[in-house]
């Protein structure tokens, strides 16, 4: 893997594990409450977000897998939405799950997990809100909003708990719901070099927003890029 811009100049070598975590680490300076949100997505080079299967692993690889895990190694906590927690089959990890769903039903791959290990931010209105509670705990579901889950009150209640390095693994929906309410810091993004075409996703998927960004670091390994950006 070769870096190809840095924050911070770095030699032109292949990066072991350690190394990669270090440069994650590098962030700009920090946000007012301390804390740093970064949403980790993959592509392919003609922009799609899955495969025919409907998941990010139609289309990652190695090299991704290996930014997947740093960014998981360097993490408090880890936010994804319910649609891509049930598409990838996730299972309890290391730091805790937190499922962001307006319906306020966990999914199944999730039921079960040591208390404390997966919580739920849902709203008020939410069909599955007294079942959640029942699975994972009250202190376990974040009820923060009335029809929609307020992405702000979310990063606030995950900070308070002392998780000021927050990663989201999307899915699309998320990323643009967290884009737009000016909730993430940072996008990291895989492009894989594969073009797969039919219909697919993009990486942010809803209404239009205009988000400007700012390049990082990228990185390239087998031509496949990976890249950090600076949301502004």
């Amino acid at each position: 893997m070769r870096v190809l811009m840095q924050l911070a100049p770095v030699p032109e070598v292949d990066l072991s594990d350690d190394e990669l975590d270090e440069i994650y680490r590098i962030t700009p300076a920090g946000a007012p409450d301390g804390a740093w949100l970064r949403v980790n997505m993959v592509a392919s080079l003609d922009g799609a977000a899955h495969g025919e299967e409907g998941r990010s692993g139609d289309i990652n690889n190695a090299v991704d897998k290996r930014v997947f895990f740093a960014l998981r190694r360097i993490a408090d906590c880890v936010v994804v939405g319910a649609g891509t927690a049930r598409a990838e089959s996730y299972r309890p990890a290391r730091v805790p799950i937190v499922v962001v769903s307006r319906s306020g039903v966990v999914p199944e791959s999730l039921r079960g997990a040591e208390p404390g290990k997966v919580l739920l931010a849902t709203c008020e209105h939410a069909e599955g809100l007294a079942e959640s509670r029942s699975l994972l705990g009250e202190d376990n579901v974040l009820v923060l909003g009335t029809y929609s889950v307020n992405l702000v009150q979310l990063r606030s209640r995950l900070v308070a708990r002392g998780w000021t390095q927050i990663l989201s693994e999307g899915g699309p929906h998320l990323l643009h719901d967290l884009l737009a309410e000016g909730v993430a810091d940072e996008l990291c993004l895989t492009t894989v070099p594969r073009v797969i075409s039919g219909e697919h996703p993009r990486i942010v998927h809803g209404p239009p927003i205009d988000v400007a960004l700012e390049p990082l670091l990228l990185l390239e390994e087998d031509g496949t890029l990976l890249g950090r950006w600076l949301v502004t």
